[in-house]
């Protein structure tokens, strides 16, 4: 998700008082430097808060091949529940 990391979208989550762990693209930090003084600081980043996100969304990326999670087939909470609680299962082992 390193192509999300535009400064609209890092205010926008400041505004809201979400923290944010999208790393810097280069051409992004090489545009800021060339900038110099009036283009601000480097935003923050926490490579472990990043590594854990890395590890939900390959999660999530796994649970999208089963293609009853990937389609929203089941019509009910409980088994969409359900699906998602037998996918899991079989990903695990």
């Amino acid at each position: 998700m390193v192509g999300y990391s535009s400064r609209k979208l890092r205010t926008h989550l400041r505004q809201r008082g979400i923290p944010h762990t999208i790393t810097e693209r280069i051409d992004q930090a090489t545009g800021r430097l060339n900038g110099g003084s009036h283009d601000g600081r480097p935003p923050t980043f926490d490579r472990n808060t990043c590594r854990l996100r890395n590890v939900v969304e390959r999660c999530f990326d796994r649970l999208k091949q089963w293609r009853g999670l990937a389609t929203r087939y089941d019509r009910t909470r409980e088994s969409s529940r359900a699906t998602v609680t037998i996918a899991s299962i079989l990903l695990w082992s």
